[in-house]
């Protein structure tokens, strides 16, 4: 089993910034995909970024030049810094990891084997 375990998700004004992390534990395989998705109140759960194996990152358009993915030197930890944050970047952000995903990374949240509990970010106008 995988356990993904997310923190950072607070209260922020707009214009600000948050970093989220996302700590990966448990019998993963050895290469693996490490994303973002988030989900708004009455909204559909959006793909936001993910991170390669190989290093290669994707983003939403809507995100695209606010907001960075990475990994940590182990590479079973994923930040999200989020930067000039909006009231629309508002919602839960999950942590998702893809045991497929080593070259490239899905878009897709049915890709996804593994999910945290969610981290709420709550942005004020």
């Amino acid at each position: 089993q995988v356990q993904l375990v997310e923190s950072g998700g607070r209260l922020v004004q707009a214009g600000g910034s948050l970093r989220l992390s996302c700590s990966a534990s448990g019998r993963t395989s050895s290469r693996y995909t490490m994303a973002w998705f988030r989900q708004a109140p009455g909204k559909e759960r959006e793909f936001v970024a993910a991170v390669a194996w190989s290093g290669s990152t994707y983003y939403a358009d809507s995100v695209k030049g606010r907001f960075t993915i990475s990994r940590g030197a182990t590479k079973n930890t994923s930040y999200l810094q989020m930067n000039s944050l909006k009231p629309e970047d508002t919602a839960v952000f999950y942590c998702a990891l893809d045991q497929a995903g080593v070259y490239s990374s899905s878009y897709s949240a049915s890709d996804y084997d593994y999910w945290g509990q969610g981290t709420q970010v709550t942005v004020s106008s």
